[in-house]
């Protein structure tokens, strides 16, 4: 097995076409072709996550948080990020990253903490928007299930909790071959009548490429007919945060209790109390705090993120409670989310969780 192979299945549940402008996910230290053994997951990547690495046997390491996120002018080891990327290149260890790609899509890091509260109803807090399509082909009658199953399958067609949706028209398509042409029906220089379907389905910008390479592939022609239309409406299953119910209401001091417990976290910092019992409840993982007001607008009693700012937690209005529960602790879940997507396609590979302490953040 090949760097490629690993994060191949990664991509295919969280693609990287939907990591933000700022970031820098994907592979960050080595070859696609290099070979791997084993991998271990982190949420960061640090000089003793290598050194781990090492002595695991593990000649990957795919993590959360980017390793390399701003310029590196120099490599002297001057500092731990240059000290981990020479300490990776010497020893033939590939680096990986899956950042806001796997903040942002369906069942991502938000999510998984929202299944740690066992929370039902789950919805993104804020959807995506500016990224969806309209993908639009036309095919002869009896090629159109074979062509739909393979856009499909690429990524095409889903619309909320509903998957393979498309709109179909019967009409007729109307076309003459060149001299330089292998027609898959008609004539060369005859003008053609075609009983054709139009299909029509949603795409996501991040898999576009991929569906459409799945439509070429799977058309009869040697000449596919498709237009691509922008459409406005935002993306119900991908976007920032979740928000979802809880099955029994708690008291606000109880619910920071369970949280504090279950995020491992070693305080909680909140805005003031409101005296409501806490029923529907949004989470961002990691900095989050610039959507408060989507929590508000959600119906929210308590929002989860961190790196609150002293100014932000006023923005409460007492509506609703802001916890701040920790950076790390906010986004630990990623591993979870690493683990289960890669030991479900490769079972009996070694993919191991580190052990290192990353969070550099520590409580008196």
């Amino acid at each position: 097995m090949v760097v490629k192979d690993i994060t191949s299945i990664i991509e295919e549940f969280a693609p990287l076409g939907y990591q933000e402008s700022y970031d820098n996910a994907g592979l960050l230290v080595g070859a696609t072709n290099n070979k791997v053994s084993g991998v271990l997951l982190s949420v960061d990547v640090t000089p003793e996550v290598i050194d781990e690495a090492l002595a695991r046997d593990a000649d990957l390491i795919v993590a959360h948080h980017p390793l390399i996120f701003k310029g590196l002018k120099r490599l002297t080891g001057s500092n731990p990020v240059e000290l981990s990327v020479i300490k990776a290149i010497k020893h033939g260890i590939s680096i990986y990253c899956a950042h806001t790609n796997l903040d942002s899509v369906w069942n991502g890091v938000s999510a998984a903490a929202a299944k740690v509260l066992d929370l039902t109803n789950i919805s993104v807090l804020a959807p995506a928007s500016n990224q969806l399509v309209k993908l639009v082909t036309f095919v002869p009658h009896e090629r159109v299930e074979q062509v739909r199953l393979a856009m499909f399958e690429a990524g095409a067609g889903q619309i909320g909790n509903y998957d393979q949706c498309s709109y179909n028209i019967q009409g007729m398509g109307t076309f003459r071959a060149g001299e330089n042409t292998s027609p898959f029906v008609g004539s060369k220089g005859e003008l053609h009548h075609e009983p054709e379907t139009k299909i029509e389905v949603v795409v996501p910008r991040p898999v576009l490429s991929k569906t459409i390479s799945a439509l070429l592939q799977s058309h009869p022609y040697e000449e596919v007919a498709y237009d691509i239309y922008p459409i406005e409406n935002a993306n119900p299953r991908a976007g920032l945060g979740v928000v979802g119910q809880l099955a029994k209401p708690q008291a606000e001091v109880d619910f920071l209790k369970r949280i504090k417990k279950m995020f491992r976290a070693g305080c909680i910092r909140h805005s003031p109390l409101t005296g409501k019992q806490i029923e529907r409840v949004a989470i961002c993982g990691g900095s989050g705090a610039e959507l408060i007001g989507q929590a508000k607008a959600a119906g929210a009693d308590i929002f989860i993120t961190a790196d609150v700012k002293y100014h932000q937690f006023f923005d409460a209005e007492g509506k609703l409670v802001v916890a701040d529960v920790g950076h790390f602790e906010s986004e630990q879940f990623a591993l979870d989310i690493f683990y289960e997507v890669l030991t479900k396609k490769i079972p009996n590979f070694a993919v191991l969780k580190s052990n290192v302490k990353t969070n550099p953040i520590n409580y008196l």
